[in-house]
C-alpha cells in the first residue's frame, strides 16, 4: 500500500464563463501522506475551493491525474465518483449540512444507509462515533435542539462513520464563534492523533496551525507548500 494516500499530478482546471476561459488551476502537482493533517489555504479566486472539490471527488479536471487511495479518479463518471465519495470521503461543511427532521443518531448514519449496510450495524457504528465526538447524550435530539458546535460534532461524527481515508473539512469553524471553534479543533486533533488523514480548507491563519503542514494556493498554483513547525496547542 503507497504511503500517499492522494496523489495529484498536473491537474488543470478550465471553466468556460461567456466567450472566456477561466483557469481555475494550473497544472497543481502534490501528494498527501496517509495520516497526514494537511490545511489549504488561499484568498478568494486562488483556486482552493476547485481543488477541494477536485480532492473530495465533487468534481473532475479538465486535465491532469488524480490518484485516491490507488484509484484514478481523475475522469470518473457521477454515478462512479458518487460510489467513491461515499467510500472514501468524510465531508464536513461550515454550514453543517444535516437533515432537520433527523436526529443526531439518523444524520450520522446516513452515509452507511447509501452504502447498504445492515440496520444493526448502522447504529451500533453510530451510536460508537457519535459517543467519541462527546455527544453521547444527545443521540436522539434533532438539529434545531443542538448548539452549532455540538451540530458540529454530528457533521464531524458523520464523516467519520464509515472510516474513509480522508476527513474533508472545508472552513469547518466558520459558523462557530471562538471558543466552540476551538472545541471543534480540538476535536480535530484528536481524530488526527487516532491516525486518521486530514484536509482543512480554510482562509483563517489560526485555523491553519492546527494542521502539521500548510499548502498555499494563489491563481491557480501552489504559492509554497511547508510542514507547520509551530502547531498550534491546545490545552
Amino acid at each position: 500500500m503507497s504511503k500517499n494516500v492522494i496523489e495529484i499530478d498536473g491537474i488543470e482546471k478550465r471553466y468556460q464563463v461567456g466567450t472566456q476561459v477561466v483557469h481555475a488551476l494550473r497544472g497543481v502537482t502534490t501528494s498527501i501522506e496517509r495520516g497526514d493533517y494537511v490545511a489549504i489555504m488561499g484568498p478568494s479566486g486562488s483556486g482552493k475551493s476547485t481543488l477541494m472539490n477536485i480532492i473530495g471527488a465533487l468534481d473532475t479536471p479538465s486535465s491532469g491525474m488524480y490518484m485516491l487511495n490507488g484509484t484514478d479518479v481523475s475522469h470518473m463518471h457521477d454515478d462512479k465518483l458518487a460510489e467513491i465519495r461515499n467510500r472514501e470521503i468524510g465531508f464536513v461543511f461550515q454550514t453543517f449540512n444535516l437533515l432537520p427532521r433527523y436526529s443526531a443518531l439518523e444524520n450520522v448514519i446516513l452515509p452507511l444507509v447509501y452504502g447498504g449496510v445492515p440496520k444493526l450495524e448502522r447504529i451500533e457504528r453510530g451510536e460508537k462515533v457519535l459517543r467519541n465526538v462527546g455527544l453521547e447524550n444527545r443521540m436522539t435530539h434533532k438539529p434545531n435542539e443542538l448548539s452549532g458546535g455540538q451540530r458540529q460534532r454530528v457533521a464531524v461524527a458523520r464523516a467519520l462513520v464509515n472510516n474513509p481515508s480522508i476527513i474533508l473539512a472545508d472552513e469547518p469553524t466558520g459558523n462557530l464563534d471562538s471558543k466552540t471553534s476551538v472545541d471543534i479543533m480540538r476535536l480535530f486533533g484528536e481524530i488526527h492523533a487516532a491516525g486518521n488523514t486530514i484536509i482543512l480548507v480554510t482562509h483563517e491563519e489560526d485555523i491553519a496551525r492546527h494542521a502539521h503542514r500548510i499548502i498555499r494556493l494563489r491563481d491557480g498554483v501552489i504559492e509554497s507548500d511547508e510542514r507547520n513547525s509551530n502547531v498550534a496547542k491546545l490545552n
